[in-house]
């Protein structure tokens, strides 16, 4: 890790290094810099002080012994009194991986009557599944739910661990990998991992211009947060097989401080994650009126409908309905998109889908870089003929 010092016996407050950082990172204060948060130790202070009274320090890391390491260890929420459906997803990625260097795959469970579920992963090809159920866990503390997976990681001692990106796996995964003083990578789209057992994660990153590939060399475990949809939940089993471990619950879980006041259930309602058939506006929508044509076509087709993140950003629509990094990731049998140019941050939370048809009057929109059927055309001319044909068919 590197940081920059300031040596205070050589500096003469000339102020030089606060004029050239970049990130207005240095404040001038009683004629000495102090540093803020936005610095990124990008060292141009370092070359810019007149005096080199200014330094980039690095912090040597030892390295971890990885063949301490071993197996992949799978975080399955329970949530609304349901096994959630990325965890499946979580596992049937985990046995994959493991093929490549010979690992298992285990689970854990948190929360109060969730033995039952230990059972159902049985199912589903893991090797272990510990348990930790306890009136104490039957609301989420996320101090007392990371006791209880920091516990079994100390105990097995898995090389990686993956959380789903769920609003529970967002609070728990950060505060596992702070206790390790390991990486945590987030919202991967892609994992891959090497036979060096360095776990490869994919992500976009710099606004989705780009895809990222994130590696912890040197600390294990290896943190990982995957969204809903995004992997292959495996096939059933109809053979149960693995053990099934209950463990009891560690000492910090008591010495939780927060307490549940009240509990409101949210209304359950219908998301964009679970359609099979959707119909997608994009920014060739010209007004917000022109979404009740793919609304309409959503209808005739017995599925939902979605839009792009700058309808979101215009109003046209909420972030529920929205697909991309900052909305929902889907993986629908059909997904038709109307006027979308194809960014990265939304082609990566739909490339999964089983039918793709894109329809664009760009023949060079990266849309068409995944779409299976490419449409080059006015959105104006073909929704509404696709919308005459459907309803022409019905009649």
């Amino acid at each position: 890790m590197a940081k920059i010092a300031v040596l205070e016996r050589k500096c003469t407050g000339c102020g030089v290094c606060a004029g050239s950082c970049p990130f207005g990172a240095i404040e001038m204060k009683a004629g000495k810099p102090e540093l803020n948060a936005a610095c990124r130790v990008c060292g141009v202070c370092v070359k810019a002080c007149p005096e080199q009274a200014i330094l980039r320090l690095e912090t040597k890391t030892n390295d971890v012994d990885k063949a301490a390491w071993r197996d992949i260890l799978v975080f399955a929420e329970v949530s609304g009194g349901r096994l959630h459906p990325v965890s499946l997803e979580l596992i049937g990625k985990g046995l994959e991986l493991a093929k490549n260097v010979g690992y298992q795959v285990k689970a854990v469970l948190v929360g109060h009557g969730v033995s039952a579920f230990a059972e159902e992963l049985r199912h589903y090809g893991v090797s272990e599944v510990a348990v930790y159920d306890d009136p104490a866990l039957g609301y989420f503390r996320a101090d007392a739910y990371a006791a209880c997976v920091e516990d079994y990681i100390r105990s097995v001692k898995p090389s990686v661990v993956l959380v789903g990106a769920t609003s529970l796996g967002r609070s728990l995964a950060p505060r596992l990998s702070t206790r390790f003083h390991t990486g945590l990578t987030a919202d991967c789209t892609r994992l891959e991992l090497r036979e060096n057992t360095d776990l490869v994660q994919i992500r976009p990153a710099f606004g989705g211009n780009i895809m990222a590939q994130i590696i912890t060399t040197h600390t294990r475990p290896q943190f990982a947060t995957v969204r809903y949809k995004v992997m292959n939940a495996p096939a059933r089993n109809a053979e149960a097989s693995g053990t099934v471990l209950v463990r009891k619950l560690p000492k910090r879980v008591s010495e939780c401080r927060a307490t549940c006041v009240s509990v409101t259930p949210v209304p359950a309602k219908k998301s964009i994650s679970d359609a099979e058939v959707l119909v997608v506006g994009g920014r060739g929508l010209q007004k917000e009126a022109d979404l009740d044509m793919v609304r309409e076509l959503a209808r005739l087709l017995h599925g939902d409908w979605a839009t792009t993140r700058p309808l979101v950003e215009k109003g046209w629509n909420t972030n529920d309905r929205q697909i991309g990094l900052s909305g929902r990731t889907v993986r629908p049998r059909l997904i038709i998109t109307c006027g979308v140019s194809g960014a990265i941050q939304f082609t990566a939370c739909m490339n999964g889908s089983e039918h793709i048809i894109a329809i664009n009057s760009d023949p060079s929109a990266p849309i068409f870089d995944v779409a299976h059927i490419g449409i080059v055309g006015d959105l104006y001319d073909i929704v509404p003929a696709l919308i005459k044909q459907l309803k022409e068919a019905r009649a």
